[in-house]
């Protein structure tokens, strides 16, 4: 199959996302009866507040830098969102709903030792160490659109390799048709697995799916690093799944276990609210969230972070001309 290069996006605004934004998808939680503590991101990351479930101290970046090799997925002409930003603005619930709260609360995780499960319906299953990653896969540097649910996006310059590389190794069998994923379950580390009013009212441990095609296509990434270094903790470390056509719920943090399966996997999200967030979860500016509008989305850039400036929402988050032959036939409104 010819896969195109992703195609060349330009972005002439850095905007960012207002509070009131980001805030919106947590209305679901009140709606099931799950009340959500926490304050505004600016005064959290100044205050640096950790509610009884941390000490009180500024993030340290303790990551270590990566070698990498330019990848032809990567579209150089993509406006980075700063450092900074992808750093200090995460929706990572392990730790807290609050954008502010992973980077403050995941500062002491672990991350080695730190093994995945790869099984199920495949040949050959095995456990691949962290250090063995960088001896069995040749690390590149993709820069990526990252688009949210909650109608905010990133550019972001991930350094990972493909998951199909790592499904190929396991050898998949033919009965297999969808890929499931596992979260690290650690309430000892990861707070928000150890309170519901933290951990925003989800059953732990998190789990995401795709189809096969979707996990063996060559955009899908298994990303171990950003900005040049490994990932920091509230990114995900140490390694972490990026499909950059889908909203960024179902780039899974933490990855512990994969399983090749012949049934479609239950997903963290559409468990919650089946009516607000499907298993396929494509970006599609025709498709609204029954609660906001995702014809249009803002961009973290340079500046602050309320601002209200907006760009259009691209079909498959840009990256159609290289993953539409997937969902060929396939009601996109009906299956979202």
């Amino acid at each position: 199959m010819l896969i195109k290069k992703p195609s060349q996006l330009s972005l002439s605004e850095n905007e960012a996302t207002p509070e009131a934004i980001y805030k919106q998808r947590r209305t679901i939680l009140k709606a099931l009866g799950i009340t959500v503590a926490g304050l505004p991101l600016a005064q959290t990351a100044q205050a640096g507040l950790f509610d009884g479930f941390g000490k009180k101290e500024a993030p340290v970046d303790k990551r270590r830098a990566l070698a990498s090799a330019s990848s032809p997925y990567s579209n150089k002409s993509l406006s980075l969102t700063p450092e900074d930003k992808v750093l200090e603005y995460n929706n990572f619930y392990e730790f807290g709903t609050d954008k502010s709260d992973p980077a403050a609360r995941a500062q002491n995780f672990r991350t080695n030792p730190w093994n995945i499960e790869i099984g199920g319906l495949v040949s050959k299953p095995y456990t691949l160490g962290y250090e063995d990653i960088f001896k069995s896969f040749p690390i590149e540097e993709r820069i990526y659109r990252l688009r949210c649910v909650e109608a905010w996006s990133m550019n972001i310059p991930w350094l990972g390799f493909p998951l199909a590389a790592l499904l190929r190794k396991a050898g998949p069998l033919s009965t297999a048709k969808y890929v499931a994923f596992e979260t690290l379950y650690d309430p000892e580390q990861m707070p928000g697995q150890a309170s519901r009013r933290l951990g925003g009212g989800i059953d732990y441990p998190y789990v995401e799916g795709l189809r096969l095609d979707e996990a063996m296509h060559p955009l899908t990434l298994m990303s171990v690093g950003l900005y040049g270094k490994t990932l920091a903790p509230q990114n995900g470390a140490p390694i972490r799944l990026v499909v950059p056509w889908k909203y960024g719920f179902k780039s899974i943090k933490s990855v512990v276990k994969i399983t090749l399966t012949d049934k479609q996997p239950p997903t963290t999200w559409n468990i919650l609210a089946p009516s607000e967030y499907g298993f396929y979860a494509n970006v599609n500016p025709t498709v609204d969230h029954p609660r906001w509008s995702q014809a249009s989305e803002r961009f973290i850039g340079e500046g602050s972070i309320f601002s209200s400036r907006r760009q259009p929402t691209k079909m498959f988050n840009g990256y159609e001309s290289q993953v539409a032959s997937l969902y060929k036939g396939l009601d996109l409104k009906r299956n979202y």
